[in-house]
């Protein structure tokens, strides 16, 4: 019950948000996001009706032929959210008469992006889905070895050329690229938080002298793993730390004072769970 309750105030937030940023930048700046909410836009254009009911109309027959892949919980939500965001965006529209925030194309594809990839990655930390592209996706993935990304990425590819068409500016075809792939960052920040700290792995053969200039120079602590050599028997030791942005460079500088033969890798932290990091 706890965490349906949490589930829903992440929906409930972040329909508001798409909502929000469909109203306020994405229609007024004629720019198609992805995935149904796109659909429902250009279809908005093209038809003159509302746009929160279009995309009710766009999602009831994916929903309906994907109940069974989504499972009754994640349906129902998705079911709350597609309809409950739909609900905002004829209300900001019809009633609030909500003004458009800016009239440059920049800018409406940029904040539009973020208020919208803000919404649509809380509605996905509420263990919902909002819009029928992921379940096109889902669908087209059970039944063959095509991957859901790539079909997400066909659908958004079909939507991006269609505005071209709809709104006779090839312009606003190329923004609403860059629309969709600032709504997928939002979203991945909003789902893994934004990443500070980097994961690095040093190849040495001082490895107990470079661990004990590592922890007394930068205070980090970390795990020492052993192994063979890919092609020769020969022993690998590897240092795996876990190091805030702003210490690379001195842990660099380290490396190259303490071991200049040594090897390091970084690598991109995406998400970090135990050990004073939050789940």
């Amino acid at each position: 019950m706890k965490n349906e309750i949490f589930n829903y105030t992440y929906i409930i937030i972040g329909s508001a948000l798409l909502a929000f940023g469909v109203v306020s930048f994405i229609i007024p700046g004629q720019i198609a996001t992805g995935g149904t909410p796109g659909i429902a836009i250009l279809l908005h254009y093209v038809t003159g009706l509302p746009t929160g009911m279009l995309m009710v109309a766009v999602n009831i027959p994916l929903l309906a032929a994907g109940m069974k892949v989504l499972g009754k919980r994640f349906a129902l939500r998705t079911v709350f959210a597609i309809f409950f965001s739909s609900a905002l965006i004829d209300l900001f529209t019809q009633f609030f008469h909500i003004p458009a925030l800016t009239e440059s194309t920049m800018l409406a594809t940029l904040y539009g992006g973020i208020t919208v990839g803000a919404g649509v990655g809380l509605i996905l930390k509420g263990n919902a889905s909002a819009g029928g592209s992921s379940i096109v996706a889902k669908l087209v993935a059970a039944r063959s070895f095509i991957k859901p990304g790539q079909v997400i990425m066909f659908i958004d590819l079909i939507i991006i050329v269609s505005s071209g068409f709809i709104f006779h500016d090839i312009e606003k075809a190329l923004w609403s690229l860059i629309n969709i792939y600032v709504i997928g960052k939002v979203v991945d920040i909003v789902l893994t938080g934004a990443s500070t700290e980097k994961v690095v792995h040093i190849a040495t053969e001082n490895a107990q002298e470079l661990s004990e200039q590592i922890q007394k120079n930068i205070g980090l602590h970390g795990s020492v793993l052993t192994g063979t050599g890919l092609t020769t028997d020969e022993k690998k030791t590897i240092i795996f730390l876990v190091v805030e942005n702003r210490k690379i460079s001195q842990l660099r500088g380290l490396i190259k004072e303490t071991d200049p033969k040594a090897f390091m890798v970084v690598m991109e932290a995406k998400e970090l769970l135990g050990r004073g990091h939050g789940y």
